[in-house]
């Protein structure tokens, strides 16, 4: 690999933004693309979708055959789980996902809940969550989930979050605690195909009453996203 094209690679990573480097075979001639943009090279033809493929599967492809086969080699950004809410289900569900290689930060203004004794190594915030979720630059690899059951605390924080292109949010609550939901996110102004992006109840159907259980049926169903779309 080129010095230059190391160097925009490690910038792209710096700045969280998801790369590709594409290769020849033939040759091994090079190009990169950071965030679908073509930083340097490749001076050969490619398949863009096939760019997007290994982005989204995060796995590495060869396409073509002989001469005409390429190398995509993917280099995402770090996964991050954004929580809003440290109440007791955030503890089972912050260690499950840091587990599954989750970057985790737990977003809670009630100082005496969001502490480093709770959340042992978890960045933490206390700023109202909607101003940490502009701050955090939600991204294609976020997934934020709502716990707090205060609206306002989970209110604006999904008005931010369902405008984002994070590819998962969720909110904890009954489907009767969702449907006033709903009428307070349309009063908010969002859309109905923003609205219909919130998985509420948040988790898995699958008979989960522990907060443990409930941290593990969430991060099925961000898994699930994240994996099948």
């Amino acid at each position: 690999m080129k010095a230059r094209l190391l160097d925009l690679l490690l910038d792209a990573r710096s700045h969280k933004q998801p790369a590709v480097v594409v290769t020849r075979l033939r040759d091994g001639r090079q190009g990169l693309l950071v965030s679908g943009r073509q930083e340097s090279g490749p001076e050969f033809d490619f398949d863009p979708a096939r760019v997007r493929e290994s982005l989204r599967h995060d796995r590495a492809i060869v396409d073509g055959e002989g001469d005409d086969a390429v190398f995509y080699q993917p280099f995402n950004p770090p996964l991050r789980l954004i929580v809003v809410g440290a109440v007791h289900i955030a503890q089972p569900l912050v260690s499950i996902a840091s587990t599954t290689g989750y970057e985790v930060v737990v977003i809670d203004p009630r100082e005496a809940f969001a502490t480093a004794e709770r959340f042992p190594g978890i960045g933490l915030s206390h700023d109202w969550p909607d101003e940490a979720l502009v701050e955090l630059a939600l991204d294609t690899r976020c997934a934020v989930v709502t716990l707090t059951h205060d609206p306002k605390l989970d209110d604006p924080a999904l008005v931010v979050a369902l405008k984002s292109t994070a590819f998962y949010v969720g909110a904890l609550g009954s489907k009767k605690t969702h449907a006033a939901r709903v009428q307070r996110l349309q009063a908010a102004g969002l859309s109905p195909d923003a609205i219909a992006r919130l998985r509420a109840p948040v988790g898995l159907a699958i008979g989960a009453r522990s907060p443990a259980e409930i941290a593990i049926s969430v991060m099925a169903q961000i898994t699930e996203t994240h994996r099948l779309g």
